[in-house]
């Protein structure tokens, strides 16, 4: 495939990409690197069952939250609710923190795994790293939940390059 049909390929793929809907979410992680997070619609169980639940999340390898993922082996994914665009928005370096700490931006806590977990998060799955892969631009890893919690309300999701409501 030529350069030419490959960078139209590409396009093709994420203009058609954009027209999937997925939940919002922030992977924090914190450890021997420091705490780091990050704004990811890429995320999905992977198992119930064998030793523990898993996950999969897909960070691009220019955050900063990949290698300190990495370096901490573990992470939490939080799973936003309608009304926190806000700190998706400062988790995806689309809005500025308040004094320059990202995780200001909400009221975090401790996870088992060592993580910030958000305490308004419809729900958190703390991890601790199995494994990653380097595909593309991706860091492509797979966790062991430790602990799961959860809050009613409706999801934040993201479809055609914006966020969206259930309603």
């Amino acid at each position: 495939m030529t350069t030419p049909e490959r960078l139209q390929l590409r396009d093709e793929f994420l203009d058609a990409m954009s027209q999937l809907v997925s939940s919002v979410t922030i992977v924090t992680t914190d450890g021997i690197a420091g705490p780091a997070g990050a704004t990811v619609s890429a995320m999905t169980s992977v198992s119930a069952d064998g030793d523990a639940p898993t996950m999969l999340v897909c960070l691009h390898h220019e955050t900063s939250a990949a290698p300190a993922i990495l370096s901490n082996r573990c992470f939490c994914i939080n799973v936003l609710g309608a009304d926190q665009s806000d700190i998706a928005n400062v988790f995806a370096s689309r809005a500025r923190a308040p004094g320059g700490d990202k995780f200001a931006a909400g009221q975090f806590e401790t996870m088992h795994s060592g993580a910030p977990g958000l305490t308004s998060a419809l729900a958190r799955f703390d991890c601790k790293l199995l494994s990653d892969e380097r595909i593309g631009t991706h860091h492509v890893m797979i966790g062991s939940v430790f602990q799961v919690t959860r809050l009613d309300g409706p999801p934040l999701l993201y479809g055609n390059r914006a966020y969206q409501n259930l309603a």
